[in-house]
């Protein structure tokens, strides 16, 4: 199996896992979808200088994992995914604030090394709550449950539509991947000319799959917005579930926690 198709089917096993049953599972997505953006904000809002408040934050996702009966490894395995784009983010950080910080014995840590380590921390404790919410809900579920509390429709379908064109996309390439082992005659890799090729094909490829998957919809009746059978209820363990993780996300946001164990913020 390729590399691609590994991605692919981990991919597609996310989706699996939302058919599950689980604590989490059983909850309505707007319940789901509104303590992670509850999460997501509280994290964001926390200083980058402030180590020891963002990491009780961790807490938090490997709680939900155990809540949707997944496993934390896991999780963090396809959050690190996304660490190289996270890094970026912040790799100048300890070029622009030099001064110390903190000592780790006669070591001098940067203020900006400090930032840095916050960012990679933010950007995976967030990655990985979204990543439950999706194991546990299913793509579909949440944009519908965004759609129900207010988010517009045109919003909701693009994300959607978006989210699908991503298996057209990694789907087309591992066509093209395997027809070029097929004519390589063993050779690995691709040459730096051959990229711009491969990519321009790609693009092209998907476009029009994309356009004929549009058209096919339109002949069924897509009118711009996605419609389904089944609708979800909101029961009292919703709002108590909300009430509580909210209250807890809140509660560890206000609680100093760097003065509690007497570490510098």
């Amino acid at each position: 199996m390729t590399a691609l198709e590994k991605a692919l089917t981990e991919f597609r096993s996310v989706e699996h896992t939302a058919q599950g049953k689980s604590v989490l599972h059983s909850l309505d997505p707007r319940a789901k979808t509104i303590v992670t953006v509850v999460y997501i904000a509280t994290v964001l809002s926390i200083s980058l200088d402030s180590l020891p408040a963002l990491l009780l934050f961790w807490i938090f996702p490997i709680i939900a994992s155990a809540m949707g009966g997944i496993g934390y490894g896991e999780v963090m395995h396809k959050s690190l995914y996304t660490l190289p784009l996270i890094a970026f983010i912040g790799i100048f950080n300890p070029m622009l604030h030099r001064e110390p910080v903190l000592y780790a014995g006669t070591i001098a840590i940067s203020r900006g090394w400090v930032e840095f380590i916050a960012i990679l921390l933010r950007g995976l404790f967030t990655v990985q709550m979204v990543i439950v919410l999706i194991m546990t809900t299913g793509f579909y579920k949440v944009c519908r449950g965004l759609n129900r509390i207010g988010v517009p429709a045109v919003f909701t379908t693009q994300m959607l539509l978006v989210y699908r064109y991503i298996y057209v996309l990694v789907d087309e390439a591992i066509d093209m991947d395997r027809a070029r082992k097929s004519r390589s005659y063993g050779k690995k890799g691709y040459r730096l000319r051959m990229w711009g090729i491969f990519v321009g094909q790609l693009l092209i490829r998907t476009v029009n799959r994309a356009q004929r998957i549009h058209m096919a919809m339109l002949s069924r009746g897509f009118s711009g917005e996605i419609r389904s059978v089944a609708r979800t209820e909101w029961h009292s363990s919703d709002t108590w579930f909300l009430i509580a993780a909210c209250g807890c996300i809140i509660a560890c946001r206000l609680v100093d926690i760097g003065a509690i164990i007497n570490i510098p913020a």
